[in-house]
């Protein structure tokens, strides 16, 4: 039996198949969480070389939303950022190199799953420009310079959102389909470079990904930012207008 895109249903629960590709991603959604909880019990002041390792890879994924969202914009972006964007990264990694394992595929190579993410970027684009400037100015921001512009920014969002989800899902199933047909071809003559272009090219697409959903969310930080207020002072004024001063 199959599911989407060729993917093969492992049981059902009702009217809902149950595919490879959602086991899959349960079995890395529990590692992660058994692994973030193994790991938080064991942290130490004087860390080991494991906690230093993870340690680095926090400061470097940090590093990196930091040089993409400006402090000046959105004060601490870095740090509210870095649960969402450190998730995603990772999560988009392990997911690519899956397809390393035998008998397993890669969920990032079903469209379901980059349909998925693309969806869960788009929704927290929206949230945190929220977040900063609040829902009724940063709604504002889709009205201008023009009211005329808001069905081209609604297009906007959908087509990128689209374009996201299609170009992880379209590079890591015919990265699958290549890595076959030269197994096929060549047998196992060539196993050790076929791997490291696997890895190289899901370490490259998640970082790809990542970065994308990152610039989209600076995007929606910089919009809400630019997005200017009424001041009640300004209004103030224009209603009561001060009356003129009488000649000394």
């Amino acid at each position: 039996m199959s599911g989407t895109f060729g993917a093969s249903v492992v049981f059902r629960l009702g009217p809902l198949a149950i595919t490879e590709t959602v086991v899959t991603t349960w079995g890395i959604l529990v590692v992660f969480g058994g692994l973030a909880a193994f790991l938080a019990r064991r942290l130490r002041d004087e860390p080991a070389r494991w906690q230093i390792a993870v340690e680095g890879i926090v400061v470097a994924i940090e590093t990196a939303i930091a040089e993409v969202v400006s402090a000046e914009v959105v004060p601490q972006a870095a740090r509210h950022l870095l649960p969402f964007i450190a998730t995603l990264w990772l999560f988009v990694v392990v997911a690519n190199l899956m397809g390393l394992v035998p008998g397993l595929h890669s969920p990032t190579g079903d469209l379901s799953t980059t349909a998925a993410l693309a969806a869960l970027v788009l929704l927290s684009t929206h949230w945190y420009g929220i977040r900063v400037k609040g829902l009724r100015p940063y709604l504002r921001h889709y009205l201008e310079p023009s009211a005329i512009l808001l069905p081209f920014h609604i297009i906007s969002e959908l087509t990128r959102t689209l374009a996201l989800a299609i170009r992880l899902f379209g590079n890591m199933m015919s990265l699958e389909m290549a890595a076959m047909l030269l197994l096929l071809i060549a047998g196992f003559l060539v196993p050790v470079p076929l791997l490291m272009l696997h890895v190289v090219e899901a370490l490259v697409q998640a970082y790809i990904f990542g970065m994308l959903a990152l610039i989209y969310i600076a995007g929606a930080f910089e919009a809400a930012a630019d997005t200017p207020e009424p001041s009640e002072g300004t209004e103030a004024a224009s209603t009561h207008p001060s009356p003129p001063q009488e000649p000394p």
